[in-house]
């Protein structure tokens, strides 16, 4: 297909995306509960209507075609994640691990506390690892037992997880995203993080004191339990996978580690036999299939769309007609949060439009470290809010939950939405004279 793609063909790329909408979340809006309507189910309609829209082409094609999608390494490694994540939180919990990490956490801190108390800490973790999932895999678990434990609301608690682990998916120097949007800019990565630092640390700041005040009007009832000698022990192994996240650790390499210091004490206890964990193990990873599935439906529908031409056309009409420098600032945020709606992936959204979004900050005199700055914000943000986000899904997979029961409790991506607003409304986005600037010494790594 040739790179211009006619309104009909454009619209008819991303009717997909209008169909999966309809189907799961519009219905389960009409019906009031959405736990009626199973992703998989919606992906899997979804998915063949948009086999339909590849007109003129075999079915064994359009299969193929698909099927690319759905086995991108990228799909694969997170469905890697996905299983070893299942096993390890099951695991984890049957010998009692995650449990005695709460008993723990709550005999130390007050009750205000353990709001704030988690989204620093997934703050930090993200910030020290690079990466969103590696934090819903050490946080997660612990964030609903927590909520369990002390009678709040699971996906509340899960939530605050998700908003700490983009705030350093956003701003860590070794984040992928960052990697991206400092290259396709050609700014030097501190560049981009003071830039980016404007913008995401008043945010957090305002979900940090609204966690507190939360904290301190009641808005969870911790009962302080008392911690012993064998708590602090139980919990050992889910402090060796934080501990070994937050050392930047591959994630797979995290779990299989947390998973065999499961096992090394639940053998030394005698708590549960081999054959027991094993079969505690297989149960984690059957939980975890549904997720895996629409994993790699989500992929190969999103594929579909790339190749009919969804993107371009989406990146053709917004650029279109820019007027003034706040609205290319405002196209470069909604070109890369609409592509990011079409590819589930933030990474790759920044790639697709890192060229066209320098062109547009070259053009209309915006700072080329603002424009790397938008790009990375403003693609976390829509990553943070995906229901079939790789991130959302696993955080609901480990919860037990809805992957859309964390919308109405994302609070740092509704700050960070309001300060990227504010930023491109008030602040001038003028390019320095050295607009030009190559990537200095302080290389991605």
């Amino acid at each position: 297909m040739n790179d211009n793609v006619t309104w009909r063909q454009g619209l008819l790329a991303l009717s997909p995306l209008a169909v999966f909408l309809t189907l799961y979340v519009g219905v389960s809006v009409a019906v009031g509960d959405f736990y009626r309507m199973p992703l998989s189910i919606a992906f899997i309609a979804t998915g063949v209507w948009a086999l339909l829209t590849m007109r003129r082409m075999p079915i064994a094609e359009r299969i193929e075609i698909f099927s690319t999608g759905a086995a991108n390494p990228g799909i694969l490694y997170m469905i890697w994640i996905f299983i070893l994540s299942g096993a390890f939180s099951m695991l984890a919990s049957g010998i009692g691990a995650v449990e005695a990490t709460v008993a723990v956490t709550t005999s130390l801190l007050p009750s205000w506390a353990l709001l704030p108390g988690l989204f620093v800490t997934a703050c930090f973790i993200s910030m020290s690892i690079g990466t969103s999932v590696g934090t819903i895999v050490a946080l997660t678990p612990l964030a609903a037992q927590l909520a369990t434990s002390t009678g709040a609301d699971v996906a509340a608690m899960v939530a605050i997880v998700l908003g700490g682990s983009f705030f350093g998916d956003n701003l860590s120097f070794i984040s992928d995203t960052t990697v991206a949007a400092t290259r396709t800019q050609h700014v030097a990565m501190a560049d981009k993080f003071r830039a980016n630092l404007r913008i995401a640390l008043p945010a957090a700041i305002v979900c940090l004191i609204l966690y507190t005040v939360i904290g301190f009007t009641g808005g969870i009832n911790a009962v302080p339990q008392t911690s012993t000698g064998a708590s602090w022990l139980l919990m050992l192994p889910y402090l060796i996978v934080i501990v070994a996240a937050a050392c930047g650790i591959n994630v797979l390499v995290v779990l299989t580690i947390g998973i065999a210091a499961c096992i090394a004490l639940a053998l030394g206890h005698g708590s549960m036999s081999l054959l027991e964990m094993c079969a505690s193990m297989g149960d984690g990873i059957k939980n975890m299939s549904d997720l895996i599935i629409v994993t790699l439906l989500a992929g190969g529908l999103l594929e579909v769309i790339n190749h009919g031409g969804g993107i371009r056309y989406i990146i053709g009409v917004l650029t279109e007609r820019i007027n003034g420098a706040r609205g290319a600032q405002g196209t470069i945020a909604t070109v890369v949060a609409l592509v990011n709606l079409c590819t589930a992936n933030n990474t790759i959204a920044i790639l697709t439009v890192g060229r066209v979004a320098r062109s547009i900050a070259s053009q209309f005199g915006i700072d080329p470290r603002r424009s790397a700055s938008l790009l990375d914000t403003c693609s976390c943000i829509t990553q943070s809010v995906l229901p079939y986000g790789a991130q959302t899904l696993l955080a609901a997979g480990l919860a037990g939950v809805a992957p859309v029961a964390f919308l109405p409790h994302l609070y740092y991506p509704m700050t960070l939405t309001v300060a990227v607003l504010l930023t491109i409304l008030l602040r001038p986005a003028r390019c320095p004279k050295n607009a030009e600037e190559t990537i200095s010494d302080e290389k991605a790594t």
